[in-house]
Order: C-alpha cells, then structure tokens, then sequence
C-alpha cells in the first residue's frame, strides 16, 4: 500500500471525473480564501468540485490565482463567492464578461463583475441588489418547494432586480416565511447564471442544496443524462440478526423486481455486554451458518454484499453509545454534548493507515471464512473517518457507499491531499449521484435517509412519507438517484411503503454496482 508521502509525491489541482461523465467537458471551480472566513473557501470549493465530479473534469482553485485567457482551456466555470470584498482578478472579470460558455456564480463579489461591465444592466437585463436577512425559509425550483434552514438567514440571500425579463430570469425563488414577500434566489441571463448564497451549509435532504446541486450540473455537463434510477441497502446486517427477516426482505425485494445491497458487518462485538447482562460478546460472522446462509440467500435473490466496517465500534467504551457494533463510530472518536447533540471530536490516536488496514483486512479475513467473496465496495460506518482512513478505503476498495466527511486544509490552493487536514474544522456532504470525491473514490449515493421510529439527539422521526417527501424535492437534478436505507430488524411494511413510492415516481432500481459505472 502506497503511504500518504508517496501519495502526495505529485501535488495537482486537477481532477478526474466520475466514470460517465463527459469526457469533452471540463470545468474550472475557484473559490475565495482571503480574510477571516478564508479557510470556508476550500470547504466551498471542494464541495462543488466533488458535485462537478459527476459531469466532468475539473480543476480546483483560489480565484486570485486566476490568470487571464485561462478560461479558454475549459468548457465552463463555476465561482463560490464567500468572503465580502476577495480581492478578484480584473483578468477573471473581463474574461467572464466576454465568454460564451456557462458560469455559475455563487454569492459575494458579484458587484464586482457588475462594476467591470460597460452597462452590466444592459448586457444581462438585471442588477446585483442589497443582501435580504428576511425569514427566506423556502426554495422554489422548477415548481418544487425546497426547504433552507434558519439557521442559513442570518447569513443573508443577495437580491437582484431584472429590469429586461426577455434576457435575464428567476429560475428559482425564494419565500419569506413570515411575510411572504417572493425574492429572486437564482437568475439566469444567458451562459450567467446567479445564485444569492452558498447554499452548502445548513443543508438537508430536502434543501435548496438540491437546487444548486442542478445548476451545478447545467456547468459541468449540459447534456447531463435524464435517467431516473434508485438504490435500497439494507443496514447493519450482523451476526445477531433474524436469518428469517433477511430472507423475507430478499423475498420482497426480489419480488418486485428490487436489486439491493447489504451492509455486513463482519465481527459483532458487546465488549462490556452492555446488552447480555454484563457478558463481553465477540461473534464473527462465519461463526453463525443461519446468517452466512441467509446472506447467500440474499446474494442469490439480487443483493450485493458491502462492507460496512470491521466491527462498526471503537473499543470497550462509548463511541458515543453503548461501545457495541453497530451503535458507535469505528474510525473516528465523538460524545453526547450536555445538550444532546452527537459531537465529532477527532481521529482516534491510533489512527494511521497501516490501523486502518489492518481492520479491513481482518473483516475481510472474516468474509473469506464464511465462504463469501470479498466485497468490492466500502461504507464507513456512520459516515465518519479521517483523511488517512478515507485513502485506505479507496486504495482497497476503489468505491465507497456512503456520505463524505472532510476537513479543511486537506487541499492547499486545490491540491487535495497536500495539507494537514484541520479536525477542528471538518464538514459532511451528501450526493445525489456518482461521483469522484477529493480521495479519488467513486463515492455511490445515499441521500434520502432512512426510516427511523424514535426522535434522537435532536434528530426527529423519520418515516415512509418523510423519505418520499425528500424524493420529490430530488426530482429537480438531472440524472439523481433516488437512495436510501432500511434496518432489517424494523417491520418489512415500511420497506414495501418506500419501494413503491419510488417506483410510483418512476423509478427503476438498480444495482449499486451499475451506478459505480456511471
């Protein structure tokens, strides 16, 4: 296995894209990185560079690296404006003036490029406004309400007047909830297109995001493919599960024509028998043939098996609940602050890649033991690790199922995997589609949740209706797939409820491996 030095032996900010996307479109992502908030723009940029992923290729950096006639080496270009006043190159501005091709413009400084024009108004038929802090608490897009947390008012939503509606276009509004005064959220003049924020924080699965994951698209792809395709995995499979509840799940999914994926987990472990009594547990998964044979079952009925960790724990404590598989955090250390939220502290401080390996390599040890092939696809358990482990992941496996955790500084002037990543500051993201994130993994969506009976850590209940609900508000990106996934010990009822929503929506369901192809 190559170490992180080697890795970083040939630093670059050029990326490439998921398999599928256009091999004829290439996209150039800047972001800011001056004043206080500058470390937010790497946070930003990788963001939108991991969602262009999916569309093309793609090269990431500071837009005052910008140099003029840039631009004429890509197909389009994508600017995150989050630091009031960055000091932009006079080359980018006249260069986004004269072009053609698509730009996608978020936030700040865009009174800037209204400024360099000769008659800004007349040239795109609006004018850059004032910041609103009104209660904007919904998203409007192609006839879908979005949600936009409160938490993302305080940050502001820039306004903008169109004067010439033969040239310039809300293509998506905002409501005020309190007053229900209709703002302009995002206009398109031509290959301009604006949006009045940075819709990447606050975000949910039923978000504005979703709306400038779409525009994104429009940039790095515009012939995107219209495919309407889902994914099911079913969550947590262990040692101790019912063998009879997973047969049934594998008998109404394959009923209905349903390809699935399965999450093992390969050892089960209860180190303090926190829930036997107070006897230690340790249950490796070919220890126990009902399970082995039911997991062939599911292979035979349609299920893909992934790897969903090692023992999906830490050690003998909390990590944060019970110290028990399936419960806590296995790559990466976190509590239960005073107030009830699950905190992600750090890397734990053994955490090194020949540790990371070591895991996967006993899981698969335990795989190969119950006579079932190693999977080819990997999922952190609860979507946490660090920069080091999420290298591990795809020099082993290539491909992940799951949602992205990163941390700021891991990508100096858009050379990922250059810097020290800050633990201090790290971020999540969730796809819609397949892309290639800055680990250079295939990372297989899941953005619909799961269902969930009880609230927990200011986490509500989240059933049937409410995953069908965010499918909808996923309905306005071109090429999304519709994922989501289901414990096996929860009644199969909710299960049918989603798989027949979906399919109602028109679409078909897939196995994961056909989206790993793009």
């Amino acid at each position: 296995m190559k170490s992180t030095l080697q890795q970083a032996a040939t630093p670059s900010n050029h990326y490439p894209g998921a398999p599928g996307a256009n091999p004829n479109q290439n996209t150039l992502v800047l972001y800011d990185t001056t004043g206080a908030w500058g470390w937010l723009g790497e946070a930003y940029g990788v963001q939108a560079g991991n969602l262009v992923s999916h569309g093309s290729k793609y090269t990431l950096q500071p837009a005052v690296n910008y140099t003029s006639g840039e631009l004429a080496g890509y197909t389009g270009l994508i600017y995150v404006g989050s630091t009031y006043g960055e000091p932009l190159p006079t080359a980018l501005l006249d260069d986004i003036l004269a072009t053609t091709k698509p730009v996608l413009w978020l936030n700040d400084n865009i009174w800037q490029l209204s400024a360099r024009a000769s008659n800004f108004t007349a040239q795109y038929g609006w004018t850059p406004g004032y910041f609103d802090f009104g209660n904007t608490l919904s998203v409007t897009y192609k006839g879908v309400t979005l949600t936009r947390d409160p938490l993302a008012v305080p940050s502001g939503l820039l306004e903008t007047v169109i004067s010439d509606p033969t040239k310039a276009q809300a293509i998506a509004t905002g409501t005020a909830s309190d007053t229900g005064v209709v703002s302009n959220w995002a206009t398109r003049s031509g290959n301009l297109t604006y949006i009045g924020e940075v819709p990447f924080s606050y975000v949910g699965m039923s978000d504005r995001y979703l709306a400038a994951i779409d525009m994104v698209g429009n940039v790095s792809n515009p012939a995107m493919q219209a495919r309407k395709r889902a994914l099911v995995r079913i969550e947590d499979v262990n040692s101790e599960d019912d063998p009879n509840s997973l047969r049934a799940i594998a008998d109404y999914l394959y009923s209905v024509h349903v390809p699935f994926s399965v999450a093992v987990i390969p050892l089960y472990l209860d180190p303090n028998g926190y829930y036997n009594n107070g006897v230690p547990m340790s249950v490796p998964l070919n220890k126990v043939k009902g399970i082995v044979s039911a997991l062939k079952y599911m292979q035979s009925k349609g299920g893909t098996l992934i790897m969903h960790g090692y023992t999906h724990q830490y050690s003998n404590v909390a990590n944060p609940y019970s110290g028990v598989s399936a419960d806590d955090f296995e790559f990466y250390l976190s509590h239960i602050s005073s107030d009830n939220y699950v905190i992600y502290d750090t890397p734990p401080p053994q955490d090194t890649g020949l540790w990371a390996s070591g895991r996967i390599n006993s899981g698969l040890a335990v795989f190969a033991a119950a006579g079932l092939s190693a999977p080819t696809i990997f999922e952190p358990p609860h979507y946490a690790a660090s920069a080091v482990d999420y290298q591990v992941f795809q020099q082993m496996f290539g491909t992940r199922y799951d949602r992205g955790l990163y941390a700021v500084g891991w990508c100096p002037n858009g050379n990922c995997g250059t810097g020290t990543p800050d633990y201090t500051r790290i971020y999540g993201q969730f796809f819609p589609y397949l892309v290639r994130d800055i680990y250079g993994s295939n990372v297989i969506p899941e953005n619909l949740g799961n269902v969930e009976l009880l609230a927990s850590n200011h986490n509500p209940p989240r059933f049937p209706a409410d995953i069908l609900a965010s499918a909808q508000c996923n309905t306005v990106i071109t090429d999304g797939v519709m994922s989501f996934f289901f414990h096996p010990y929860l009644d199969i009822s909710y299960l049918k409820q989603i798989v027949v929503g979906l399919q109602t929506m028109g679409y078909t369901f897939v196995p994961a491996n056909t989206v790993k192809q793009g």
